[in-house]
Parts: C-alpha cells; structure tokens; sequence
C-alpha cells in the first residue's frame, strides 16, 4: 500500500503544464476581469449618457 505515490503522475503533469501555460491563463484571468468591470460600467454608467440609449427611450 502506498508504493503508487511513485508513479502518481499528476503533479509533474500539472507542474509542467503551469510552467508552459501560466502568461496564458494569467493573460486570460486579467482580460476576463477587464471585459466584466468594462461591460458592468458601461451598462451602469454609461447606458443613461449613451445617445442610442436616450434615443430608443423616448420612443
């Protein structure tokens, strides 16, 4: 029991990956929270100053 721990693959596999993919994944999260603070703010803020969205309301 527990000579498997030496053939355990997964933490080389996963370390390996991380050292390729990391800018990837870093690069992914900081765009993603980009594109979720810029979409919150613009329906927000900018959705009442917007002039497509004065023009729509009047009608």
């Amino acid at each position: 029991m527990g000579g498997w721990r030496k053939f355990d693959p997964w933490p080389i596999f996963f370390k390996r990956e991380w050292n390729r993919n990391w800018p990837f994944l870093a690069g992914f999260a900081v765009t993603g929270t980009i594109i979720t603070k810029l979409s919150l703010g613009l329906t927000e803020e900018q959705a009442k100053d917007s002039p497509f969205v004065q023009r729509h309301k009047r009608h």
